[in-house]
């Protein structure tokens, strides 16, 4: 009897202490597996707040206002204008250098007043068109200091705007689509620069 009471408990304190090391295995494995998530989330979070500030979207935004004005349509630009300012809006300035931040907030004061200005003029086209002119130069300066969005893009010129001074625009594509002159004049103008 000795014995039998004997073996079952030697089973008994084998079968725990199995138990035990598989329950330590499992606690092991969990703090691992939590510690990996942590980290994992950890990275993903450093790796959005480390991100750079993209013109990507005021370019596009740009790059619509452009075409409605080159199509004499003053209600798109003024959404495309509006759009613009959103975009101003959002950039992150902790995402910028304090060089990169000072040319920023230079640039982005007077880009949007010009902005706010097309925006607000929807039915006075040649009000969007005299604002466009400094907007444009504003944008040219963006794409100068942090770069084209990675697509190609053209700073164009035309003779004949801003009373015979010239101006200029930046487009997405080669051919002269006039946004001072639109449809009286669409093909006024030539490409002086390729942006890439």
């Amino acid at each position: 009897m000795k014995l039998i009471i004997f073996g079952l408990a030697l089973a008994a304190g084998t079968f725990t202490a199995c138990n035990g090391n598989s329950i330590t295995s499992v606690k092991q494995n969990d703090v691992a597996k939590d510690t990996n998530l942590t980290t994992q989330r950890v990275f993903v979070e450093a790796t959005q707040t480390i991100q750079t500030f993209s013109v990507k979207e005021i370019i596009a935004d740009y790059l619509q206002l452009k075409n409605a004005l080159a199509k004499d349509n003053g209600k798109d630009a003024s959404t495309a204008a509006n759009a613009i300012v959103a975009a101003l809006v959002k950039v992150d300035m902790k995402t910028l250098s304090g060089a990169q931040m000072k040319t920023f907030m230079d640039i982005a004061d007077d880009l949007k007043e010009n902005a706010e200005h097309i925006g607000a003029n929807a039915d006075k086209i040649a009000h969007q068109r005299e604002h466009f002119i400094l907007l444009s130069k504003d944008i040219a300066d963006l794409v100068k200091t942090f770069g084209n969005g990675g697509q190609t893009l053209y700073k164009d010129f035309c003779p004949m705007a801003n009373n015979g001074k010239g101006a200029i625009w930046i487009s997405e594509i080669k051919e002269i689509k006039n946004p001072y002159l639109g449809k009286a004049m669409p093909t006024c103008g030539s490409v002086k620069e390729t942006i890439q």
